[in-house]
């Protein structure tokens, strides 16, 4: 049996505040096979976006093992693990974060330029991508003149741009009306069958949760079977 794309055990996350030590996490396990589309789902607050922040080395555990494309992510000094995540992980949040400034085309080919692409490369694959999620005909228009579904589709291409392994996904509709949303997890679904690409998704879509292979309910700060 292959390895696992994503391996974590025994992940533990706590946060301090006023009041005191506040856990998140405790003793999470979770085993994301290559091409495997996985849900993560559970109350507001319970730590959802805070696992998927470790998984995705932004954020880093108080205790616990990561492996990620085989790697041990949390042993690489920060300049290797930056250059890791860069090309093995793509992200896509709620709230797009385009670049109001530069054109869709241009968000696209961002991350393909800071790592040195050429220009001329870095346009060709984001108009590519562009045409893959359906926007090759609005690569010109800045973010202001798409819609919310266009400009999250546009952030989903922005992070295929460096061929990612895995697509880490936190709460991708949460921003979208219930049509335009649909439209995004059949994008997530195709990706996934077409091209093989690993997801873990955070959602409190329920649609979107039973597109999925697999769905993991998140409580007290423990990953279960939903």
């Amino acid at each position: 049996m292959d390895a696992p794309l994503i391996s974590a055990s025994g992940l533990a996350k706590s946060y301090r505040t006023p009041a005191g030590e506040v856990p998140v996490l405790r003793q999470v396990d979770l085993a994301v096979g290559a091409g495997e589309m996985v849900a993560v789902v559970g109350a507001s607050g319970v730590g959802k976006s805070t696992l998927l922040h470790v998984l995705g080395t932004l954020d880093r555990p108080d205790a616990g093992s990561l492996r990620v494309a085989g790697e041990d992510v949390l042993s690489l000094p920060e300049p290797r693990r930056c250059a890791f995540r860069n090309r093995t992980l793509g992200f896509v949040f709620q709230f797009h974060h385009l670049l109001p400034e530069f054109s869709a085309l241009e968000n696209v080919a961002m991350p393909l330029l800071i790592g040195r692409s050429t220009p001329g490369e870095a346009r060709e694959r984001a108009r590519r991508l562009l045409d893959e999620v359906g926007l090759g005909e609005r690569a010109s228009h800045r973010p202001g003149a798409l819609s919310g579904g266009e400009q999250q589709r546009v952030a989903v291409a922005r992070a295929l741009a460096a061929a990612p392994r895995a697509l880490l996904a936190d709460e991708p509709t949460g921003n979208l009306d219930r049509a335009t949303g649909e439209r995004l997890h059949r994008l997530l679904r195709g990706l996934n069958r077409e091209r093989g690409l690993t997801l873990v998704i955070v959602t409190h879509n329920e649609d979107l949760a039973r597109a999925c292979d697999r769905v993991l309910r998140l409580e007290g700060g423990r990953l279960q079977p939903a």
